[in-house]
């Protein structure tokens, strides 16, 4: 299957960075990269301005987050169906950093099943903190996460993004066995049609020795896709 390149770009960017999926072709040209998917996931002001520019040039323009509801009483939330408006293709469900400020896998699961409602793809994160991976219970944990965060939506694809929540902004590693481990146990839960990311501090340093392991299927990036070379030298390495 593809790979799936993925930016998360999180709460940094300004107005005119909806030009840079228009330098990421200049740097990574679409012609060059017919064997991958690239997708850039901004802050949701930018969603509509970015995806033509963006598509004209082969990138994916993705959210960070949906509502469960389609419309509501929801001050600050944007729906699955307004983000499907703007004519982007994915959404982030799931985030540790969403987890962490309370999100459940219930919430998880109904944003994903929204998501799909509208004919977005959606990309469900899972991971472990240290402790629970010190503890001897990061399967466990991720086991009961995907249990808990997967739709149940008959004939439709979504994303797995792992993200080891203790190898984010930490200084801390996921060698490649910890990965192709967690990755593996994750095949035995969604199946063999189902693109696993990996999102745990990947840089164009360690992105080959990730995109090395067999099932891992693509990144999900953190600071690194926010600079269309650091982003180019990581699609490169999944080339």
């Amino acid at each position: 299957m593809k790979m799936l390149i993925a930016a998360n770009w999180k709460m940094h960017g300004a107005m005119d960075w909806i030009k840079k999926p228009v330098h990421f072709d200049t740097v990574l040209p679409a012609k060059d990269r017919k064997a991958i998917d690239v997708l850039i996931c901004p802050p949701a002001l930018y969603l509509a301005a970015m995806v033509e520019p963006a598509m004209d040039n082969n990138v994916f323009i993705g959210a960070q987050d949906c509502h469960a509801a389609d419309e509501g009483a929801h001050t600050g939330d944007i729906s699955a169906k307004q983000i499907a408006e703007t004519g982007a293709r994915y959404v982030i469900n799931g985030h540790s950093e969403r987890r962490a400020n309370g999100e459940t896998d219930a919430n998880v699961k109904a944003k994903a099943e929204a998501a799909l409602r509208h004919a977005l793809t959606p990309i469900i994160c899972v991971g472990e903190t240290l402790d629970q991976r010190e503890s001897g219970e990061a399967q466990a944990v991720v086991a009961k996460q995907l249990s808990g965060s997967l739709p149940e939506v008959e004939g439709k694809s979504f994303v797995v993004a792992y993200e080891p929540v203790w190898a984010i902004g930490t200084g801390k590693t996921a060698t490649p066995s910890d990965i192709a481990d967690m990755h593996n146990f994750i095949r035995t839960i969604v199946g063999p049609d189902t693109r696993i990311l990996y999102g745990g501090s990947v840089k164009p340093a360690n992105a080959a020795a990730i995109f090395a392991v067999e099932t891992v299927n693509g990144a999900l990036i953190g600071g690194a896709g926010l600079d269309m070379y650091s982003l180019a030298d990581i699609a490169q390495a999944a080339l």
